[in-house]
């Protein structure tokens, strides 16, 4: 499994992440102060870094391999079956897209509400943290998985994941606006289909299954797994968006 690989998936797993905590911590900032927005952000990533490092490294020391591409790749499975169904109904528009710009809106008005009952220094920076660290876990645990399973290969997704936060935190900076024209939904198509190529291939090889083309055979599985998300859009396309985005 290529090093390119891992850290394409993670770069775009934590994009989409990284994107939506933006949106909560420019919201804190723009209300609360910059500084309980950053305050809050820093000790999320601090605390997401001390999970990968302790977790990664126990699974393989503790977890027999077997058993751990099994659990994992059932994990995957499950994972990213959830990001790819989300995909294929908003690109058969059954369900809305994305909203930052709703979103920002949204998280604006609560924290304005909110700073008149307590104090809005506290707010910002339990609302920036939590933001950032429930988002940031779904990519602390992609990372973990990588770790966990091919060790040679957490660099790659640590630095992934590393890159994706360095750009989305220098665009907010440069913009410092809502990121509403982030292709999220074709981004969470890949990252799903990706998972769930992974989680399937992962699983297999814990189950003793000897996939012909060793690590190659991956490639013929994320083409059909993509094949079938394109045919499930084309089934399922619907006339209209539906009014509820999530």
């Amino acid at each position: 499994m290529s090093g390119w690989v891992v850290a394409g998936t993670t770069f775009l797993a934590s994009g989409l992440e990284f994107v939506e905590a933006a949106t909560i911590v420019m919201a804190v900032g723009y209300t609360q102060g910059w500084r309980a927005a950053f305050g809050g952000a820093l000790w999320a990533l601090a605390a997401l870094a001390a999970i990968v490092l302790a977790f990664g490294p126990a699974l393989v020391k503790f977890v027999p391999l077997p058993l751990l591409k099994i659990v994992i790749g059932l994990f995957l499975v499950l994972f990213g079956y959830t990001w790819l169904r989300k995909a294929i109904w908003r690109f058969a528009g059954r369900k809305a897209t994305h909203d930052e710009n709703a979103i920002f809106a949204h998280e604006v008005e609560e924290l304005r509400s909110q700073a008149h009952e307590r104090d809005a220094q506290k707010v910002g920076f339990v609302t920036a943290f939590n933001g950032v660290l429930l988002e940031g876990l779904e990519v602390a645990v992609i990372v973990i998985t990588f770790a966990a399973v091919r060790p040679d290969a957490i660099g790659w997704g640590v630095g992934g994941a590393a890159v994706a936060a360095a750009l989305v935190v220098l665009a907010a900076f440069l913009l410092r606006k809502p990121f509403a024209r982030v292709p999220e939904n074709a981004m969470g198509f890949i990252v799903g289909t990706m998972l769930l190529s992974f989680g399937t291939f992962w699983s297999g090889d814990g189950l003793g299954i000897a996939w012909w083309n060793g690590e190659a055979t991956l490639l013929w599985i994320v083409a059909a797994y993509l094949a079938a998300a394109g045919l499930l859009v084309a089934l399922l396309r619907a006339p209209h968006v539906a009014e509820t985005p999530s």
